[in-house]
């Protein structure tokens, strides 16, 4: 399960979409003593909303004032070197403070800021990195430092506050300015975490296979076993889970005490950042924590909770990267690029959005933290749940990825789909998966048509589908992908044909295989089951309320794979006694070797697939699983 920010969390995102801005440009320049930094909006909001006077003078309003990395190709070449065996950096990772001196801004540029807003009464809080400000005021003190009016706006029933004007800044510290986020709080961000839509097991179908799994179906699946036979538990090591939404701590150690795993007590410290944030999407969180601690059940875990926010996303990556605790962070929440490249072209934000998160993820892999993304639920078409496909938006039916799991700084897990059988005797249909494949519902399309689900708003919750993975349109290919077999060509199964926009789809009389090229970063990177119908359980309460209500459901997701994956890092680092850092140079050079610790999944066809994207013979890399899923001891050995 994928969570949307805006935001979607494994979740609906885009149907409510979140508000941006844009990076400063000197070319719109009131004067040369300041610079405009565009104020970012849903046009549809912005078009639509009734604006109903100002927003009162004194109402309080947090903003974030991102500055831009300061040489970012050095601080890339340093990134390379910390995971380059014989490099005088190799594992020698920056701490907090050597980072900001190193690639942070001037701190006499965050001081002209801080004293520009201080001279306004507006407080400031600046993060260690010294890219971030986070910025306090009432909208008076904000309207006149950026020369913007504030309004109370209502739109589909919520009010909010927002602004059309854009905002200036001096250019003494404005030009260094890459964007500023929360001057506007629409938001309807739910949840969209995917639970098993409809049971396999209705009437007289017969399910043979692993449906409900746990986290010991996880250790046999991918020969994690031999870790813990070594004494390998996790000690040591602080899992980080940046999160939208709340959870109850106690249904994670219910979990684990059902499950028969010994946990370190009082392990799961929470941190409400920007105030924290309410229950939409807890079952996201909840499943986070849960997956990751039990396959590292003697590591602490530090959960960053922020507001469904665009500050309150950011200031939770801020948060966690700059507390420096977690040697390894995992966020299953995200938004589609169309979702984002819609609103640039609207001229309502800039892609400078997608690199605030990258900044910070490059920071991350700088101070040696292991950071993973779930790489999205709809399959190859990342962006049809979030508008459907009636919209008339468009590329909501283009073929894209994720954000932020689109950075190249993090480590982009793609979901597969365990071996069952199933036989329906109501509409005499055989289901047969031989063998792990990558998650793609068209296997099911036969079972879905003879159920009478096959129309145009069924199409993006069933038929699309899948581990998410395609090529980014934001971030160009990295080194560590280049010349990799596989890479930027591809082998598909095409199944659906979009109109001239790509606004919606049409399906194809039967499926073709197509190839091709793409350029861009490719995704996924990893995977892992992920498939709800060979799901795993999940142990809830109710909101607030430990204990009212409890029991399992079964989910899906590639959500699950990130935190797996994280649990997993926290595993293998204290197996090894060391500190991996950033995985993806790492992996893709293992995978590359002749006793590789990844096992491409790359038979063509429907048999495996994301709903397009397949293997291809001879290749170790594909844009429905990546580089295929591992075998964690040898992954293990690898990273000694």
């Amino acid at each position: 399960m994928k969570k949307m920010l805006k935001k979607i969390s494994t979740a609906s995102l885009l149907s409510s979409m979140m508000l941006l801005t844009a990076v400063p440009s000197l070319t719109n320049a009131e004067s040369p003593q300041t610079v405009t930094v565009p104020q970012g909006g849903n046009p549809q909001v912005l078009q639509n909303a009734s604006v109903f006077g100002d927003l009162p003078g004194d109402t309080q309003v947090t903003v974030d004032i991102v500055m831009k990395i300061d040489d970012k190709d050095k601080l890339a070449k340093y990134i390379k070197e910390t995971t380059t065996p014989g490099s005088k950096n190799y594992r020698h990772y920056l701490s907090v403070d050597q980072f900001s001196k190193s690639y942070g801004v001037n701190p006499e540029l965050i001081k002209k800021a801080t004293n520009y807003l201080s001279s306004f009464g507006i407080q400031s809080k600046v993060y260690p990195n010294n890219l971030i400000i986070t910025a306090t005021g009432t909208a008076d003190q904000l309207n006149k430092a950026f020369s913007i009016s504030i309004k109370k706006e209502k739109y589909n029933e919520k009010i909010f506050h927002g602004t059309k004007d854009t905002p200036k800044l001096p250019a003494s510290f404005g030009k260094d300015v890459l964007c500023i986020l929360g001057l506007s709080d629409y938001s309807n961000f739910t949840s969209r975490a995917l639970k098993q839509p409809a049971p396999l097991t209705e009437g007289e179908n017969t399910p043979v296979g692993p449906l409900n799994l746990s986290p010991s179906d996880l250790i046999k699946q991918y020969n994690v076993q031999p870790l813990y036979d070594k004494g390998a538990n996790g000690a040591g090591q602080t899992i980080g889970i940046v999160t939208l939404a709340d959870f109850n701590p106690e249904d994670a150690y219910t979990f684990w005490e059902k499950a028969g795993i010994t946990v370190k007590p009082n392990r799961i410290t929470k941190t409400n950042v920007d105030g924290g944030s309410g229950w939409d999407g807890y079952d996201e969180t909840t499943l986070d924590v849960e997956q990751s601690g039990a396959l590292a059940p003697q590591a602490n875990i530090n959960v960053y909770v922020g507001p469904n926010t665009d500050t309150g996303f950011t200031d939770a990556f801020a948060q966690a990267i700059n507390e420096n605790k977690a040697q390894q962070i995992s966020v299953s929440w995200g938004e589609s690029e169309p979702a984002i490249q819609y609103f640039v072209q609207q001229l309502a934000e800039t892609p400078q959005y997608a690199e605030v998160f990258n900044q910070l993820y490059m920071q991350a892999a700088a101070q040696g933290i292991s950071m993973f993304a779930a790489a999205g639920d709809e399959g190859a078409y990342d962006a049809a749940r979030e508008f459907g496909l009636s919209s008339t938006v468009p590329n909501a039916a283009s073929l894209s990825v994720d954000n932020p799991a689109d950075s190249p700084y993090i480590t982009t897990a793609g979901g597969t789909t365990l071996p069952f059988h199933f036989h329906s005797n109501a509409y005499n249909i055989d289901v047969k998966n031989d063998q792990e494949r990558a998650w793609g519902w068209d296997y099911l399309y036969n079972y879905f048509d003879k159920r009478g689900l096959n129309n145009i708003a069924q199409w993006p919750n069933r038929y699309l589908a899948g581990g998410g993975g395609g090529f980014s349109l934001f971030f160009a290919t990295p080194d560590y992908q280049l010349g990799v077999p596989g890479v930027n060509k591809y082998s598909a199964v095409k199944q659906w044909t979009p109109n001239a926009d790509q606004t919606s789809l049409t399906r194809d009389a039967a499926p073709s295989i197509v190839t091709g090229t793409g350029n861009g970063r490719n995704m996924p990177d990893i995977s892992m089951n992920a498939d709800p119908y060979t799901g795993y359980m999940v142990w809830f309460s109710d909101p607030g309320a430990p204990g009212s209500n409890s029991g399992y459901a079964t989910y899906g997701g590639t959500s699950f794979v990130s935190p797996q994956l994280c649990g997993l890092s926290a595993l293998i680092n204290s197996a090894n006694n060391t500190q991996a850092g950033f995985w993806n140079p790492q992996i893709y050079r293992f995978a590359q070797q002749a006793d590789s610790p990844l096992h491409p999944l790359n038979t063509t066809g429907n048999s495996n697939d994301n709903g397009f994207f397949t293997g291809t013979p001879g290749t170790i890399y594909n844009q429905a699983t990546g580089l295929g899923t591992p075998d964690v001891a040898a992954l293990a050995n690898k990273f000694k």
